[in-house]
């Protein structure tokens, strides 16, 4: 009943962020065909410095109340209070910070458009914390309505701004306007009247200390090598980095991410008896592999193809970033499945000590990426930062459920082979279709295709199955 509840929650979760990504994929498109590459630099710049601060002030309200064996109405009064408590510093932070940050990037534009951009993470804060509610539940239907609704109407003022020559200002409505509309939904599915009170602080604090460090670090993790390109390069060749990052993370972030949000909560009841943590960690793991590292290995392949189909010719310098990027991004889904346990299991110290580590790591690799290769350095540096913190997710994964080295790369090994067997397919295919003066679409359609059918194919001769069993799907083999 449990695995089913599960299944269902990360249904509506993973749909919830597939029909996101698809509105978010077209207002891309719009935006892109209309917007030229400075004015993305532009906004990825000013975007940047307000997702740092909204990260580095994040408050695991939602994370703490999962995690809880019991949550009343004090409890999701205290959230609230502690999510507006944050709203009213990411407002300071940022309005002192505008100026000051446009003075040093020489653009007086980010200081009014720093200042605009708060309003989305402040927005975004003030949401319903009684929709903490149907998570615990695993019902994840009314996250489905909030952020699609969220998304729809900011790409329809996102279209109307543009529209009335707006520039970069559009894709600063899309940001704002997704994040109030979702709020305003928020109350609408889950009424709640907001009560001051920090009476249930104590079941917050120790969990929220470790979880805020974590944030901080995943922060400057993230933002580092944006900050670095706009420091030293154009607004030009930031937007192109910036577009291209975004596209790559597509995978993780409209099917893995909110597939494993469910899974943490079902993690966070078992997660007491270790052989049942183990197995489920495992099963997570590969099914999150499975799709992260095809979809990853296809996109840097595919990656000229891919920029001509999304954002147009005039995008093309941007798919020599896109193809080591995608690839980068492969691992990313196994630190996801190590996450979602670690919150189960009451353990941040150990995402806080991952991002630790990537930061450190990331800071040396990407700084001699751009001093040797510019923007193109950092993103093949982006691969060898991956390879290096693939190894750090097997160790975590090892501290904290006492799986073995061997053990994880046995769960692994058969999609490495097939995503290895699916890249020489699609290679050998690209090289054979070269001469033949194709549209991109139908060549893009080709490789695909055979990439599809190769890793499908591959699977499926080293023994894995898809097999039903109780009314629910499992992988066996």
């Amino acid at each position: 009943m449990l695995g089913f509840r599960t299944i269902r929650g990360a249904g509506w979760l993973v749909l919830s962020r597939f029909m996101g990504r698809f509105i978010d994929f077209f207002t891309l498109l719009f935006l892109a065909r209309t917007l030229s590459t400075a004015d993305f630099g532009l906004a990825a710049l000013a975007t940047s410095l307000v997702m740092i601060v909204d990260t580095i002030l994040e408050i695991p309200a939602a994370q703490a109340l999962l995690r809880l064996p019991v949550v009343n109405k004090e409890h999701v009064d205290t959230a609230f209070t502690l999510n507006m408590i944050r709203c009213c510093i990411i407002a300071a932070v940022l309005l002192l910070a505008a100026w000051p940050f446009s003075v040093f990037n020489d653009d007086r534009h980010l200081a009014l458009l720093v200042a605009v951009l708060a309003v989305g993470p402040i927005s975004k804060g003030l949401a319903s914390p009684a929709m903490i509610i149907f998570a615990r539940n695993l019902g994840f239907r009314q996250t489905f309505i909030s952020e699609v609704s969220g998304k729809l109407c900011a790409s329809g003022v996102a279209a109307i701004v543009l529209l009335c020559n707006g520039s970069y200002w559009a894709i600063a409505a899309n940001f704002i306007v997704a994040a109030m509309a979702s709020t305003i939904a928020s109350y609408i599915l889950a009424p709640y009247r907001p009560t001051l009170t920090l009476s249930r602080l104590d079941d917050f604090s120790g969990f929220i200390g470790w979880f805020s460090s974590a944030q901080l670090v995943s922060a400057l993790n993230w933002q580092f090598e944006r900050f670095l390109i706009g420091i030293n390069a154009d607004r030009a060749t930031l937007g192109r980095y910036a577009v291209a990052s975004d596209i790559s993370v597509i995978p993780t972030q409209s099917i893995i991410g909110p597939a494993l949000q469910p899974v943490t909560a079902a993690f966070a009841l078992i997660n007491t008896d270790r052989l049942r943590a183990q197995r489920a960690f495992l099963k997570a793991a590969r099914v999150a592999m499975l799709i992260c590292v095809p979809a990853s290995v296809g996109v840097a392949l595919t990656a000229d193809l891919v920029t001509e189909l999304l954002l147009g010719p005039k995008w093309l310098d941007a798919a020599p970033l896109l193809s080591p990027l995608a690839l980068s991004v492969a691992p990313v889904a196994y630190f996801q499945t190590l996450y979602s346990i670690s919150v189960a299991c009451d353990r941040p110290s150990i995402v806080f000590r991952t991002n630790a580590i990537d930061l450190a790591f990331r800071i040396i690799l990407l700084s001699a990426g751009y001093y040797l290769a510019s923007a193109i350095g950092v993103a093949y540096a982006r691969v060898g930062l991956s390879a290096i913190m693939s190894a750090v997710y097997l160790h975590e994964t090892r501290k904290l459920l006492d799986l073995s080295l061997g053990s994880q790369l046995e769960n692994l090994w058969k999609i490495i082979v097939a995503a290895v067997c699916m890249a020489i397919i699609v290679m050998l295919v690209r090289r054979e279709l070269a001469g033949m003066e194709l549209n991109y679409v139908a060549e893009l359609a080709i490789a695909v295709s055979a990439g599809v059918f190769a890793y499908c194919g591959s699977l499926f001769t080293l023994g894995l199955r898809v097999r039903t069993s109780d009314g629910r799907l499992d992988i066996v083999g």
